[in-house]
């Protein structure tokens, strides 16, 4: 017969606590997330403060001996009650104020759009084509086929404005891929030369191969006209749609920077991003007791204040404790990469996360937390921190060869980049030029760094 009974169990079990698993967290941010939870926090937690933001410049810090006495700070405002004086003529300053004010691009929608009010066109006919461009993706192609946006009654209609569309700026949209929109631009450009739209409807592989030869063959044609044809097209814009894109460009902030002063390699962490964080001391006094409240409301007080500034105190640890890892770990890797900050990329080495941990005595997880996401400036330009962790061409780690797989990527494209012979090099000569310099790898590897390179063949070159 089975029946149940309690049972203890002693066992032992890691168990992260909030301030722990907080410190990991800010450990593994790079400095434009940082800056994002700072302030988070500083908004959560009453007892932190902010004691100084450096990436801010007050007014008093402007140099006034760049400015004129009489110089006004209101003149270029928007307002338009204000003015210096009364008379008509508006100032050259507050003129370029209004026209710079508003600075969002114009979207591939809103020009199409604006081009199809323009239209004599009845309702109907603009719903429609309203209807394909707003179907249109960021290349100008159609995101939903056309069969299944419009019934079959509609289909007459939908031509007519779908031939309309193809005459906006840009030419080349309101088309299923960019063949089609290639064969477009080709149509509606009356210089275009003969055989271009055979070749972007026939033998794009054998043109991406450049076999000229071979395509005037199969057309009959001169390789002079292929020539000519083959030019033009490569002219044509296969994405039309992207001439109008609003994509955010993406800034990268180094969290360090490396620099060559009087011989030595200076490292520099960027805590001017990183406002300076100090605990208030309202809340400071009110832990410990120093100011006077009811006797109902004095212990619950002490007790919200001294929480809050414990938390504080951690917070403001875990920054601290980050930025010293951070620059223990920049440390260790110009120690272990030194030929690479004096001479270049084509001189890094083979280095693991392993070999940093052990001269940092931490562990190997908080070298990947550090290098996660983060960015170092140097010499050569900035590179993420991880880079410079690198494979070895041959065995395990820094344990293997000396070169390691970036470096010896570099090496290959400096050699394409020098090449200056009529015939291009092969992956085979590559490989016995490399041999030349004591890096001894197969033909189809040095194919496999090559196309990790974006770098064609010697056939396609």
């Amino acid at each position: 017969m089975q029946y149940q009974k309690p049972v203890l169990i002693q066992e032992q079990r890691l168990k992260l606590s909030p301030q722990m698993l907080q410190s990991i967290q800010l450990m593994a941010l790079p400095i434009t997330e940082l800056k994002l939870r700072i302030a988070e926090e500083i908004e959560r937690n009453p007892a932190l403060e902010v004691l100084e933001d450096r990436s801010q410049v007050s007014y008093e810090e402007i140099d006034h001996s760049t400015r004129s006495e009489e110089y006004d700070f209101f003149e270029n405002s928007s307002d338009p009650g204000y003015s210096k004086s009364y008379d008509s003529e508006a100032s050259d300053a507050k003129q370029k104020f209004l026209e710079g004010a508003i600075a969002r691009s114009e979207s591939l929608h809103d020009h199409l759009l604006w081009q199809l009010r323009l239209q004599p066109l009845d309702e109907e006919d603009f719903a429609v084509g309203e209807k394909l461009i707003l179907n249109l993706d960021d290349n100008g192609f159609h995101i939903e086929p056309i069969e299944e946006l419009f019934p079959d009654s509609e289909c007459q209609r939908v031509r007519r404005m779908i031939a309309l569309i193809h005459e906006f700026e840009p030419t080349g949209i309101c088309v299923a891929d960019f063949r089609e929109s290639l064969l477009l631009q080709i149509s509606l450009d009356p210089e275009a030369p003969p055989y271009a739209d055979d070749i972007v409807a026939n033998h794009l592989p054998a043109l991406e191969k450049n076999r000229i030869q071979e395509i005037a063959r199969d057309l009959s044609a001169s390789v002079q006209e292929i020539e000519e044809a083959v030019a033009f097209i490569r002219r044509l814009t296969p994405f039309p749609g992207r001439l109008y894109s609003n994509e955010t460009p993406h800034y990268v902030v180094p969290d360090v920077s490396v620099r060559l002063e009087e011989g030595e390699f200076k490292i520099y962490l960027n805590d001017i991003e990183i406002p300076v964080l100090g605990i208030s001391a309202f809340y400071a006094g009110l832990q410990n007791g120093k100011k006077h409240h009811t006797a109902d409301h004095e212990k619950s007080a002490q007790k919200f204040a001294g929480d809050h500034v414990r938390e504080a105190e951690w917070f403001i640890n875990s920054i601290r404790q980050r930025n010293r890892s951070l620059m223990k770990i920049a440390k260790a890797i110009i120690e272990f990469q030194r030929d690479f900050f004096l001479k270049g990329p084509k001189y890094l080495v083979p280095l693991t996360l392993k070999d940093i941990a052990e001269e940092v005595s931490v562990h190997e997880t908080t070298v990947s937390r550090i290098a996660n996401a983060k960015y170092m400036q140097t010499e050569w330009g900035i590179y993420p921190i991880k880079y410079f962790f690198t494979n070895s061409i041959s065995g395990a780690g820094s344990s293997g060869s000396r070169f390691s797989k970036e470096g010896v990527k570099e090496m290959i494209r400096e050699i394409l980049e020098n090449d200056t012979g009529k015939k291009r090099l092969s992956d085979q000569k590559i490989s016995d030029l490399l041999k030349e310099k004591g890096v001894s790898i197969a033909r189809r590897t040095v194919a496999k760094y090559r196309n990790e390179l974006n770098i064609d063949s010697s056939f396609d070159r």
